[in-house]
């Protein structure tokens, strides 16, 4: 058996990476220069670390299947980006980062990772800002921030409801100049489709060229995955529709363990599903609960008017609102973490009070009136107008929440053709975020020897639950301050290793076992196309593994997605040939691995027998439908050995000690 050896290093935890740094080995620029590196996937955390590692001196191999970095998933982040910079005064520190962030994770994360996270949070700023990043600015010029759920300080740096976006651009800026210096050599419209291993270490991919349809051969010194989150195996989410686990499943069939796959954030702000044959949903950022305040009609025959056409939200009187999160969770009201938030919505849509006219009914209120007017009473005395009517105030506030929410309006308009400014937002949780993920060590390797994983497609730091504006700072920390210092401790032992040849047994191999797959796809006589089975997959997923989940519910989702896998190796159909551009083909192995995926996810909740921020089960909650945690037996990450089949994978586990955090029921009431 494997034994997982986290390399965390000893001493205080506020001094641990600064001495990591000062002892592991280091790789003199010459050296650098002769060792290659695969980078596979170019969002935030991908993008970041090739053009570090470019800029170390490295020669950079960088991976993604979109046809230009700049379209990575990352892209599509808007609230912010956290940072201990404690700009506002408001009492913010490195420690209260790292406390918040693992009470955040329902005490589910690794201690020793949380905090360097929190430790380089300020630095990502300072390098942001040096690549030109717009962020937004106080009346005086200042870098300014907003609140973000399960916190009590203000830390999130953002640039409107746009920062993913802004954030990768200053990224691909760094890595166009390292492209431009022939230090990266970029393959967009390219999957990786296998990890090649030679004597025991990671020493390349055999990636498909999605224009020609050419398997090629790329070697390396060392693999790095930056692949994303798995979302998509619920069929809806909020990711890319391209958003896949594959890269990160590939190497855990290779020998990677894969770990907590059951902690998946649902998102609880988010437009809600509209119809059997939708494909994607709507993110609304997380920062408008800020300024929204979150509600559902307090009488039930309210409820049932809207759902009809009777009622609009705008006939209920104020006190025949129930603002359940501000009722139920007072110190922090709407902003709860995204796990509360989420269980609370669903739980009044269940009890009857939805206000969804979508097939589902499932909808509840976001509304802006009281920020609006706030607002515009604040920005009418500024100027003077002490007596401004209240039109003239609703107009004053539309435009300091157009400022800053502008593009979140104009998006949910266009989508819903209902107007934010004039009628609250409905809203209703989502699949959005994968806490879970390929286990990595301290230093970002995982249990293949080479192999790195980062960013989000790892399992490190955010436990059962990641608090909002996190994510972006969790891929630009590994991609800019962690994987450039500890991928060197590895790489010192190559300096005289020299090119890695692509003509050996194990290459040959890897690339026979991608084109036999391909060829079964293209050659398969089936009749029902890869998203039949992708849908299913999904409503099995969201039904019985999703927001709420019990004993019962999971060992039938286990068994019908062992049913709905043997179905797809037998009846998928996917049309054309293997030459050239065929996205069905793309689809049907992504498929493919989602299939293997769902049942480990669904196995993975059926043996965490506890309810912790993301993972609910139903048998482990108090009487007012809160988590309970049972840190005697689940204090540890299941990080799961692939053996062939899910129901046979093995399960190890990493204790997690909490020695500068006492272990304590999560309250935010």
């Amino acid at each position: 058996m494997t034994k997982l050896d986290s390399k965390i290093p000893e001493g205080p935890i506020k001094d641990k990476w600064t001495n990591h740094k000062n002892n592991i080995k280091l790789v003199n620029p010459a050296n650098k220069r002769s060792i290659d590196v695969i980078i596979v996937g170019t969002g935030l955390a991908g993008g970041s670390a090739a053009a570090t590692l470019a800029e170390l001196g490295y020669n950079v191999k960088a991976f993604c299947y979109q046809d230009s970095p700049r379209r990575a998933h990352s892209i599509a982040a808007q609230g912010g980006i956290n940072a201990a910079k404690n700009y506002q005064g408001d009492g913010d520190s490195t420690y209260r980062l790292f406390y918040d962030t693992v009470k955040g994770g329902d005490y589910r994360s690794r201690e020793a990772n949380v905090h360097r996270l929190a430790e380089v949070s300020t630095n990502i700023i300072d390098q942001c800002v040096a690549q030109g990043v717009p962020f937004a600015r106080d009346y005086g010029g200042l870098l300014d921030n907003r609140s973000f759920g399960g916190v009590q300080v203000s830390r999130t740096f953002y640039a409107k409801g746009q920062t993913g976006q802004q954030l990768l651009l200053g990224c691909y800026s760094a890595m166009s100049r390292q492209i431009g210096k022939g230090k990266i050599e970029m393959f967009n419209r390219h999957e990786m489709m296998e990890l090649v291993i030679v004597d025991g270490k990671a020493r390349g991919i055999i990636a498909r060229n999605l224009i020609t349809g050419e398997l090629e051969r790329h070697s390396a010194h060392a693999v790095v995955i930056a692949s994303g989150g798995y979302g998509n195996v619920f069929f809806l989410s909020t990711n890319a529709m391209g958003s896949n686990v594959s890269a990160g499943w590939k190497i855990h069939k290779k020998g990677a363990f894969f770990a907590n796959p059951c902690f998946t954030q649902i998102h609880p702000t988010c437009i809600p599903q509209h119809g059997d044959q939708q494909s994607k949903l709507t993110l609304m950022s997380e920062s408008l609960r800020n300024d929204g305040r979150i509600w559902v009609p307090a009488k039930k025959e309210d409820s049932e008017a809207i759902r009809t056409g009777k009622k609009k939200p705008t006939d209920i009187a104020e006190e025949d609102r129930d603002y359940y999160l501000e009722r139920r969770y007072p110190s922090f009201g709407n902003l709860v973490p995204r796990d509360v938030a989420s269980r609370a919505a669903k739980e009044r849509c269940d009890a009857g009070f939805g206000v969804g006219t979508n097939e589902t009914g499932e909808a509840v209120y976001l509304d802006f009136d009281a920020a609006i007017m706030r607002y515009g009473r604040e920005d009418a005395n500024i100027h003077g107008h002490h007596d401004a009517s209240d039109d003239e105030i609703r107009r004053r506030g539309e435009k300091v929440i157009e400022s800053k929410y502008g593009n979140l309006f104009q998006m949910y308009e266009k989508i819903t053709a209902d107007n934010p400014y004039k009628t609250p937002m409905k809203i209703y949780p989502a699949v959005h975020y994968t806490m879970g993920g390929v286990w990595v060590d301290y230093n970002l390797m995982t249990t293949i020897s080479g192999c790195y994983c980062i960013g989000e497609a790892n399992f490190s730091d955010h436990g059962a639950n990641r608090l909002g504006a996190s994510a972006l700072m969790q891929g630009l920390a590994d991609g800019y301050f962690v994987l450039p210092y500890t991928i060197g401790d590895y790489l010192a032992n190559d300096i005289r290793t020299g090119a890695i040849p692509t003509d050996t047994p194990e290459f040959e191999e890897a690339e026979k076992s991608v084109k036999e797959k391909m060829d079964f796809f293209i050659n398969n006589k089936g009749n029902k196309s890869v998203d039949h089975f992708h849908r299913r997959l999904g409503h099995v997923m969201w039904n019985k593994v999703g927001m709420a989940r019990n004993e019962q519910g999971l060992k039938e989702a286990i068994k019908e997605i062992q049913e709905i896998r043997a179905e797809f190796w037998k009846d998928v159909k996917v049309p054309g040939s293997a030459e050239g551009i065929n996205q069905e083909l793309e689809k049907a192995g992504r498929v493919a691995d989602f299939l293997e995926l769902g049942e480990l996810f669904a196995r993975d909740a059926l043996e965490r027998k506890e309810s912790c921020g993301g993972h609910f089960r139903e048998e482990y909650q108090t009487e007012e439908g809160e988590a309970v945690r049972d840190d005697k037996n689940f204090t540890h990450a299941s990080a799961w050995e692939y053996k062939g089949e899910p129901s046979e994978a093995i399960m190890h586990k990493e204790e997690l000690k909490y020695e500068n955090i006492e272990l304590k029921t999560r309250s935010y009431k």
